[in-house]
């Protein structure tokens, strides 16, 4: 089960360790990774790349992880939107999507996994 649409491209990310996705829908722009099989800390190191990537509210960072990255979350929940789902193969998928006045506060270059 693919998450990342046939006619997304390979984009470049500086300090990323895994393929890192874009596709637009409409007025949104989308970026996507999949950490699902990487270890500590890759999951935190690429999510912290991928949100210096989500600077407006029209674009959104899809992380695929397989499980929840708690030390993430712990981080970095305050300052963005996030969707969390639960997907059928265990997987979990975030969205995290620009939140106004907190998105600009978020300390992206501690890429340091703490629990």
């Amino acid at each position: 089960m693919s998450l990342i649409p046939q006619n997304a491209q390979k984009v470049p990310v500086e300090g990323a360790t895994v393929d890192f996705y874009r596709w637009s829908e409409g007025d949104t722009t989308y970026y996507a990774f999949d950490t699902s099989r990487c270890g500590p800390p890759e999951p935190m190191v690429n999510a912290m790349a991928g949100l210096k990537l989500v600077t407006d509210p029209n674009t959104k960072l899809i992380m695929i992880n397989h499980k929840m990255p708690m030390g993430l979350l712990n981080k970095i929940e305050q300052n963005y939107d996030i969707q969390k789902e639960e997907l059928d193969d265990g997987r979990v998928k975030l969205v995290f999507s620009y939140k106004p006045g907190e998105s600009e506060r978020a300390d992206l270059n501690d890429s340091h996994c703490h629990g």
